[in-house]
């Protein structure tokens, strides 16, 4: 997985390198090179494949986000016990509270840590398959209409960039169409 975010940084790299080389060969591009551009971040924004993994981080963050709500809950009460009934405990007593207390206070540090790692994980990987996804199509796209080079609008820092060039929603209506023969 991670060979393939470097193949595709790289990739992303190497299509700034040879724009901004074509831009300072104006003979080139008077004579008919192609360069075209894909915000990748309206695709994935944008597409039924960035919608649906979007949608899946958010339910998988609600489901976390449930877990840590119940544990904190758990040492609220634990708290409040402590709180109201802890000058009529005993002095072992008090003390078993307050390290059950502080226990449940580092498990439920422990697990909003773990489940926010989680996340991060689940949001990378959703990323670097999508990142692979559109890299395939956007090159198939580029020698399909004839681009000798697209590059990501970000990346490139794109300032300008006529209609004509942008291959964005070109590359949403594949991705889509393909997302959806793909499910058939």
């Amino acid at each position: 997985m991670a060979k393939r975010l470097a193949r595709v940084r790289t990739l992303v790299l190497l299509a700034v390198v040879a724009w901004g080389a074509t831009l300072l060969a104006g003979e080139a591009l008077a004579q008919g090179v192609r360069v075209g551009y894909v915000d990748l971040q309206r695709v994935l924004v944008r597409s039924a494949a960035g919608v649906a993994a979007r949608d899946q981080l958010q339910k998988d963050m609600a489901a976390l986000q449930k877990d840590l709500n119940a544990k904190a809950e758990e040492v609220e009460k634990l708290k409040d016990e402590l709180d109201k009934k802890g000058a009529l405990l005993s002095v072992t007593a008090r003390k078993d509270k307050q390290d059950a207390l502080e226990r449940k206070l580092r498990d439920l540090q422990r697990l909003k840590d773990d489940s926010e790692r989680e996340l991060a994980k689940k949001e990378q990987e959703l990323r670097n398959k999508f990142l692979t996804d559109i890299v395939g199509l956007v090159e198939r796209v580029g020698k399909q209409r004839g681009y000798h080079i697209i590059v990501e609008k970000r990346e490139a820092g794109v300032l300008y960039g006529n209609a004509e060039s942008d291959l964005t929603d070109e590359i949403i209506k594949v991705f889509d169409q393909e997302a959806g023969k793909g499910k058939k």
